[in-house]
């Protein structure tokens, strides 16, 4: 028999998260990233390319979890220039390269979340979760205590991938 264990506290934070403020001109968290003018290593940008760019994301679940973003604010693949697309999966591709050869997982979840019923959290601009996965890679910290455990700061984890960006099997 299947058993659940729900995270109810998630559902708040997915559902009041505006999709979009007026202080913030109607763009996404990705382009205010990319508008900024701070330097990578302080917005934790991993890799850029001509129409996408790689970010360890803020809210990993695991070491090493990056998102694949493309540079426009699209909500749905469909979106996307075929050149947009073809560079989305490559860089998928070497984004999964690089985390092998930085952390040696076990396996791989890699998805989008397309619209806010799936639990895109920014549903105006897709992006690709890439998440390294290690069999126990979970506890009952985030089981029952609402809380996860992270071995290394985010700023770690960009570093770590940009220095064997391109260098993977």
């Amino acid at each position: 028999m299947l058993e659940r264990l729900w995270s109810g506290w998630r559902a708040s934070y997915v559902t009041s998260a505006p999709n979009r403020t007026a202080d913030d001109g109607g763009r996404s968290v990705f382009t205010r990233l990319l508008q900024s003018g701070l330097p990578d290593e302080e917005t934790h940008v991993v890799h850029r390319g001509a129409t996408c760019f790689v970010v360890a994301n803020v809210f990993p679940y695991t070491s090493g979890h990056v998102l694949v973003v493309p540079y426009r604010e699209v909500a749905d693949l469909t979106d996307l220039s075929e050149q947009e697309r073809t560079e989305l999966w490559a860089t998928v591709d070497q984004a999964i390269r690089a985390i092998r050869t930085a952390y040696a997982p076990e396996g791989f979840n890699v998805g989008f979340n397309l619209g806010r019923p799936a639990g895109g959290s920014v549903p105006n601009h897709l992006h690709v979760h890439v998440v390294p996965r290690w069999t126990g890679d979970t506890n009952f910290m985030s089981a029952i205590a609402n809380t996860q455990t992270l071995p290394e700061a985010i700023g770690e984890t960009a570093r770590r991938l940009r220095a064997v960006w391109g260098a993977g099997p």
